[in-house]
């Protein structure tokens, strides 16, 4: 089995390679199958990052989050503990560009949401299998938060990023699903 790393390397290659007007059709079957899953639809607040370019993109989910009434909080990572607080974000002037081109709150003109809080936390990753495993972006950012995580956890997710399985360590915890633009794969 493939290392962690070679994973992440040949992913990031193959996601560079879709072309905008694909992304653009993926990205909105991924997010109109979230606008249907139920825990989504229960949702008050929603944890999610504000996308990367070769991500799903999360603006029209924040958006539409706000529209409905929502709440939408979105981390602050420290570098140096390794740690994420989520803030409660309600304008996208509220956010700055820090490291590696990450959109993250402004603390102080935000309010922390705690993780008991978010009631759908939406999980980034690069790679996942059929069980709910990911491959994050090995900051282990979400690894840590996870740990204490108490509520629902969903991934977005291109369907080739989907394989049968993923070198998984003691610390790796599944999310509970994950919504592709083919299908919703519920894997708790």
């Amino acid at each position: 089995m493939q290392s962690k790393h070679e994973w992440r390397t040949n992913m990031k290659a193959r996601l560079n390679e879709i072309t905008a007007h694909d992304k653009e059709t993926l990205d909105k079957e991924i997010v109109e199958r979230l606008f249907t899953y139920e825990p989504y639809l229960k949702a008050e607040t929603i944890g999610l990052t504000i996308a990367m370019k070769s991500e799903v993109d999360t603006k029209k989910i924040i958006e539409s989050a706000w529209a409905d009434g929502k709440k939408v909080a979105v981390p602050k990572c420290n570098p140096k503990s390794k740690q994420m607080t989520f803030y409660y974000l309600t304008g996208w002037d509220q956010l700055e560009t820090v490291y590696f081109g990450l959109k993250e709150p402004k603390p102080e003109e935000t309010f922390i949401c705690h993780s008991h809080e978010i009631d759908l936390l939406v999980v980034p990753g690069l790679i996942f299998d059929h069980k709910g495993y990911r491959i994050g972006f090995g900051g282990g950012f979400y690894d840590r938060f996870l740990q204490k995580y108490p509520n629902e956890t969903v991934s977005l997710a291109y369907e080739f990023q989907l394989v049968d399985s993923v070198p998984v360590e003691s610390f790796d915890l599944p999310v509970q699903s994950i919504i592709t633009n083919e299908q919703i794969l519920n894997v708790k």
